[in-house]
């Protein structure tokens, strides 16, 4: 068991070095989450509040829960700040964060650990304690250990850690009336109530029925006020809540009971395809076939015989007759993308479905009947299109009866979360993997990013976000945007106050730059010199001097090497 005099907290400068007030802002952040400052006296109404209404025990689970997924984000973050964590110094991150956030001081005791053996042991004295204090002002000293929602951040963070479960223990309390805390902590396995400490991570499941029967009463709620499906439900496999969406919606569903022609507008990316699926979906054809086709990726000489169908003999290498879109899609749905790429003869063909519901295969004199409900779609503008004449005039208007308008990304930013919340669900199952979301500053870069490629750069970025992520990690901004060359970049477009502590700050750098640059500046020397005195100053400690030039410790080490 290690020595109380070697347990001494380690400098906690590399930690509270990434705290930052964007007070223009409305935000303070850890690294890249947001944090909140509250009152300790809210978090003990909340908690009086919260024993009075679901009773002692129930109340101890909610912040002992509580208190776990905090430990649990803090210990992803000190594996960040301190990725060395086979040693002491690094793990103590956990009672370093309790006495930075004001909730506890920390006194380490004795800590054992090995991670790859799976082994712990940890005891720690807690002073001060924020949760005790709150305790007996509301309820005077307690006969039972009350400090839950601590005992489940410790128990959050060195679970995280060890990758298995480890609970903490109160086995003396200043809220019962000791002058100190004490705690200690070990595998669950190892303690003989293990059952009864694991039952306090566990949703309540009373909780969860209150949840649901209220959940169900809204939804009876809603089908009483209409018991016709929402838009919002009516667009299959889309996501958002914003009025732009919304509209949409709306249009959508007035279109879905008709058979009009619908031409679906809107620039690349923006889900052209799930909108028209979600046409086709609510319509009265939806148990017919839905075929989705790309003018644009069809040669100009094919796409007449690909939409169609061809004769046996029509043209060299037809060598038998074959059904095209239309006949594929009769009684349903057919989508056409990009459909100002047509060539003239098959803008003529398409015309005469929309006006007669009559057509012929290439090479064939028969005429065929067919009844297709025709959705366009195209990201230029059909109109300047006719003007420039690539698009037949006659056709422009019989594909113009209902057009629908489909916004950009940047103009439904609130259904960003949504979107993200759907891509995270989808490429979890898909990679088999699971993070643990987006950090609050990539939410934040996210948000203010501008959208060229609206839905569909949303998606990739998602999934790249997941790739480049370990389990059970929050994805940070740089999986996102590895490069600063786009000018709507987050980093260009957020770093006005977000980003950065403070203008001062700013402007000091500037000043910097501007004197080394104004005299006979060698990089090279100034980055030696600057590696020199931060070794000198960590007294050859890799990993602190790393701290101090905020950098991490194996991009210290190449520059050392270097």
């Amino acid at each position: 068991m290690s020595e109380q005099a070697a347990l001494q907290l380690p400098t906690s400068e590399d930690l509270i070095s990434q705290i930052q007030f964007a007070y223009e802002d409305g935000k303070i952040w850890l690294d890249e989450q947001r944090m909140l400052l509250i009152h300790s006296a809210v978090m003990g109404s909340l908690r009086q509040e919260l024993i009075a209404s679901l009773g002692l025990e129930r109340a101890k689970g909610f912040l002992m829960r509580f208190g776990y997924q905090s430990g649990m984000r803090d210990a992803e973050f000190a594996h960040k700040i301190r990725p060395e964590i086979s040693t002491d110094e690094a793990f103590l991150v956990g009672p370093q964060m309790h006495c930075i956030k004001g909730m506890v001081r920390v006194q380490p005791v004795a800590l054992e650990f090995d991670v790859d053996k799976g082994e712990f042991y940890g005891e720690f004295h807690w002073f001060d304690s924020y949760e005790a204090e709150v305790h007996i002002n509301d309820f005077g000293i307690a006969e039972d250990p009350i400090c839950w929602t601590l005992l489940g951040y410790a128990s959050g963070y060195c679970s995280y850690y060890m990758g298995k479960k480890i609970m903490f223990k109160e086995l003396q309390c200043s809220g019962c009336g000791h002058d100190h805390c004490h705690i200690v902590g070990k595998p669950a396995e190892e303690w003989e109530d293990q059952e009864e400490l694991e039952r306090c991570l566990l949703p309540d499941p009373i909780i969860e029925e209150l949840f649901a029967l209220r959940y169900e009463m809204s939804t009876l709620r809603e089908h009483l006020k209409d018991n016709r499906c929402s838009s919002d439900v009516q667009m299959f496999n889309s996501v958002g809540q914003s009025e732009a969406f919304k509209h949409v919606c709306h249009l959508i569903e007035r279109a879905s009971s008709s058979t009009v022609t619908v031409l679906l507008q809107g620039e690349t990316g923006v889900g052209k395809e799930v909108v028209a699926r979600g046409l086709h979906k609510t319509s009265e054809r939806s148990d017919k076939a839905f075929i989705a086709v790309n003018c644009a990726c069809i040669p100009p000489d094919l796409i007449e015989a690909e939409l169609f169908g061809v004769r046996k003999g029509a043209y060299t290498g037809a060598t038998q007759s074959r059904e095209g879109k239309f006949e594929r899609a009769n009684g349903g749905t057919i989508f056409l993308d990009e459909v100002v790429e047509l060539n003239p003869r098959a803008q003529a063909a398409l015309l005469r479905v929309l006006q007669e519901g009559e057509m012929e295969r290439v090479g064939d004199n028969q005429v065929r009947k067919i009844d297709v409900r025709v959705v366009a779609a195209t990201n230029e503008n059909l109109a300047e299109a006719v003007k420039a004449g690539k698009f037949r005039a006659d056709l422009f208007y019989r594909l113009n009866v209902y057009p629908v308008q489909i916004p950009p990304l940047r103009e439904r930013v609130e259904d960003i979360p949504l979107l993200i919340e759907h891509f995270l669900e989808k490429y979890h199952t898909m990679y088999n993997k699971k993070t643990m979301g987006v950090s609050g500053k990539a939410l934040q870069s996210l948000m203010k990013y501008k959208w060229p490629g609206n839905i569909r750069e949303l998606e990739n970025m998602i999934e790249r976000g997941i790739i480049l992520t370990d389990n059970n990690r929050t994805i940070d901004m740089k999986s996102f945007f590895p490069s600063l060359a786009e000018p709507s970049h987050p980093l260009n477009v957020a770093s006005s106050g977000a980003l950065q502590n403070s203008d001062e700050t700013s402007n000091e750098s500037d000043d910097l730059v501007d004197q080394l640059l104004g005299s006979e500046f060698d990089l090279n020397s100034f980055e030696q010199t600057l590696l020199e005195r931060a070794m000198a100053k960590a007294s050859g400690n890799v990993t602190q001097a790393a701290r101090l030039l905020g950098i991490t410790r194996p991009q210290m080490a190449y520059r050392l090497k270097k």
